[in-house]
């Protein structure tokens, strides 16, 4: 029965997840139409832009599943949504993460809403590796319902929100990228690759005869914050320039000093604290040892450094996030009935998750107390908080308990001052 065959739109970066990911839908029997998203418009220094050769790849793998092919800008809306967001992030002294940002605004709104009411589809799809509570059948069962006019939902209204969890290939698992996505958009989303592992999509790929998107070189998330994982994003404006010179391009110089947090000695000087992120080791003139980024102060310009890359002052316990995005949009009702929970907590994608408890406050944002401490919290990137295989959702870090630097140093201070105190009282005479 023609009527039953279902609409899908899948997100089709030129790359081997998104091909697979289309390649399962369609044998699946649904009704696919591949879109290529556009989200930047300029050249690397070398005039060569990898968006163009993206666009050509996802063309070549839906005409060989014989689909429709579109292709979307969203130039505009990255600009003003993401970008311009970003820029603002560097000048209150924050690292922003784009990867988490663009699914929030581009992917998982825009572009679901251009699937859904334009191209009339019953459900959009992406390549990530992440997820559902929903079988297949079930995203379908989803009647597009207007959001609440009033502010408050009816305390009686039986919600079923949908969960997002990790994918099966664990390496690979990318819900901390869409640990902001909105539930509607959730609800009407399929990821095909669920559970699969990365070896075997490429093997889904070779059989395929997908050797052009076999042969690309694998995008690395992660570690880079200082390239704001630009390079993840395929962003092809900042090619090979390094990201000191990118930035200088968008924000005026704000040179400083490079100062040591252990005896307040001007070591150097930078252009601009956000050229630099916590963590990174801080490039200063004359100075044979390595030192490390470990804090800022955005009044005077200060960036404060320290001699080796595991400094106690680079360590932290305790982050405050701005409001939290909860993907079920409610708090879990263990954190809304304690105000307290234990779960788990990564701010880089693939880093370990470190055990961790929560506290939830009045306004909705959250405390975050780690079982240890945690090298290099940064603020503005995200806090991403899981309950065993549950992607909970993330909130921005805006701000960090103290390090155990200057815990350390409070610890000194009061021996110090108990000390003095014994001595200076005198013994009372027999």
């Amino acid at each position: 029965n023609m009527a039953l065959i279902k609409h899908v739109v899948c997100a089709m970066s030129g790359g081997v997840d998104s091909s697979v990911a289309a390649l399962l839908l369609k044998r699946r029997g649904y009704n696919v139409t591949g879109v290529f998203m556009r989200n930047w418009d300029s050249l690397d220094e070398k005039g060569v832009c990898s968006t163009e050769k993206d666009c050509e790849d996802a063309y070549r793998v839906c005409q060989s599943l014989d689909v429709p092919f579109h292709q979307m800008s969203y130039v505009k809306e990255y600009w003003h949504e993401v970008f311009s967001n970003l820029l603002k992030e560097y000048e209150r002294g924050r690292t922003p993460n784009p990867d988490i940002l663009c699914n929030k605004h581009i992917k998982f709104n825009h572009f679901h809403k251009y699937a859904i009411d334009t191209l009339g589809a019953d459900a959009m799809a992406t390549g990530h590796y992440a997820r559902t509570s929903q079988e297949d059948d079930e995203v379908f069962e989803q009647a597009h319902t207007a959001p609440p006019t009033t502010l408050f939902r009816d305390r009686f209204e039986i919600r079923n929100p949908v969960k997002l969890y990790k994918g099966a290939d664990l390496l690979k698992d990318q819900t901390f990228f869409l640990s902001q996505i909105p539930q509607q958009a959730l609800r009407q989303t399929m990821f095909p690759l669920a559970g699969l592992t990365k070896e075997f999509v490429k093997k889904i790929a070779a059989e395929a005869g997908f050797h052009h998107v076999l042969k690309k070189k694998e995008v690395n998330t992660g570690f880079k914050l200082t390239c704001m994982s630009f390079q993840s994003m395929g962003i092809c404006f900042i090619g090979e320039r390094n990201f000191e010179n990118f930035i200088l391009e968008y924000l005026e110089p704000k040179p400083g000093n490079f100062v040591s947090i252990e005896d307040g000695t001007v070591m150097g000087t930078h252009k601009g604290w956000f050229t630099l992120t916590l963590g990174q080791r801080a490039r200063i003139g004359g100075q044979r040892d390595a030192w490390f980024v470990v804090d800022k102060d955005i009044v005077t310009g200060d960036v404060f450094v320290a001699p080796t890359t595991n400094h106690p002052a680079l360590f932290r316990d305790t982050v405050r996030t701005e409001r939290f995005h909860w993907v079920t949009e409610d708090p879990p009702p263990e954190l809304a009935r304690t105000q307290m929970m234990d779960c788990h907590f990564r701010f880089i994608h693939q880093m370990p998750l470190v055990p961790c408890t929560v506290t939830l406050n009045m306004d909705g944002s959250v405390w975050i107390l780690l079982s240890q401490p945690v090298r290099a919290l940064t603020p503005g990137q995200f806090a991403v908080l899981y309950k065993g295989d549950e992607c909970l959702g993330s909130g921005k870090i805006t701000q960090l308990g103290p390090s155990e630097f200057t815990l350390q140093k409070g610890r000194e201070r009061m021996v110090a001052a108990f000390q003095h105190k014994e001595q200076s009282t005198p013994e009372p005479d027999s």
